[in-house]
Order: C-alpha cells, then structure tokens, then sequence
C-alpha cells in the first residue's frame, strides 16, 4: 500500500464511531459545557488546524455569549514524535481575567494541550477548561484532564473529524481507526 493514496487509506481503516455517533456526543457536549460556562461570557478557542471541524459543529449549539479565538501551536513539525512546541498562532484577544474555553479534536498525550493551557493562564486567564472530541485511552498519566470529553478510544491512530491520517481525511463526518496490516 501506498501511504499517501487517501481511497486506499480508508479502505483499509475500521469506523470506530458513526457521524450520527459523533453528532450526538457533540450535542451532550454542548449541553455539558453550557451548564457550566453559559453565564462566564467565555473566549472559546478553537486549537488548530484539528479542533476546527469540531469546534464548528460544537459553537452552533452554544447558546449563550461568547467570543471566539484560535491558536495553532505544534509538536510535531511533519515528524511522529513531537519535540518542542512551536507557536505559529497565539490569541490574538485579550485573556485578561476571562474565562476561556479550549476546544481541540483529541486528547493523545496531553502535552500540546498542557502548554496551551498553561499559554492562556500566562496571558492573564482567570479559568481555562478544555473540551475535546476524543480522548485516546493510554497506559500512563496525562499532564492535563479535559473538563469535557466526548468520545474515547483505545491506543491506535484514529483519524476523521479534524484528525488527519497522513494529511488526509480530516473531512470525515466520522472516526476511523487506520489499519496498517
């Protein structure tokens, strides 16, 4: 197989959750995070470039006053194994005394997100909650533990929905878990 050929790819992935899946944790999702954040008038920031399918879906259904932001910050720089963050976006709106909401595709190792936390908290947030879509399950601890979590899945390569397998797909309306053998 040819890792870079996108039909082969998926043909030789397994669905791990269905969009109607995904569609409904986005919708407890939602409710989840306007319970608590409905009255904070929260900057929402959406973690890119995966967060963003996510975080589409998700700021349709939060109901309440909020201002939106991004960040892009990345360990990997086109390799596997991530090394120093390297900030490419930071907020660009004031964080001073605010509550913020960061909104990413998954929780992996945590590390990215730690330090993105840490950012905000740094540029005078007063609270920073996270919500992912999916959380990885491992063998170890995390450095951080999302407020919201949608979906989970076991320790494999997963992509759709924001995530990207070799840069493709990240425009699937669903998860699947990629399938080298």
């Amino acid at each position: 197989m040819h890792l870079t050929d996108p039909q082969q790819l998926l043909a030789q992935s397994e669905l791990i959750y269905s969009s109607e899946a995904v569609a409904t944790e986005i919708v407890r999702l939602s409710k989840e995070i306007t319970r608590t954040l409905e009255h904070s008038r929260p900057v929402v920031i959406c973690v890119m470039g995966g967060g963003v399918v996510f975080a589409g879906q998700l700021l349709t259904q939060l109901l309440f006053p909020l201002e939106l932001d991004h960040v892009h910050a990345s360990r990997y720089q086109n390799a596997t194994v991530g090394k120093t963050l390297s900030w490419k976006s930071l907020p660009k709106l004031d964080l001073s005394g605010r509550t913020v909401l960061l909104v990413d595709d998954i929780l992996d190792e945590g590390v990215t997100l730690k330090e993105i936390q840490d950012k905000c908290l740094a540029l005078g947030a007063l609270k920073v909650f996270s919500a992912v879509l999916i959380e990885k399950k491992l063998e170890h601890a995390k450095p951080i533990k999302a407020d919201f979590v949608g979906l989970e899945v076991p320790n494999c390569y997963v992509f759709g929905y924001g995530m990207d397998v070799y840069g493709w797909w990240r425009n699937l309306p669903a998860i699947y878990a990629l399938n080298l053998e």
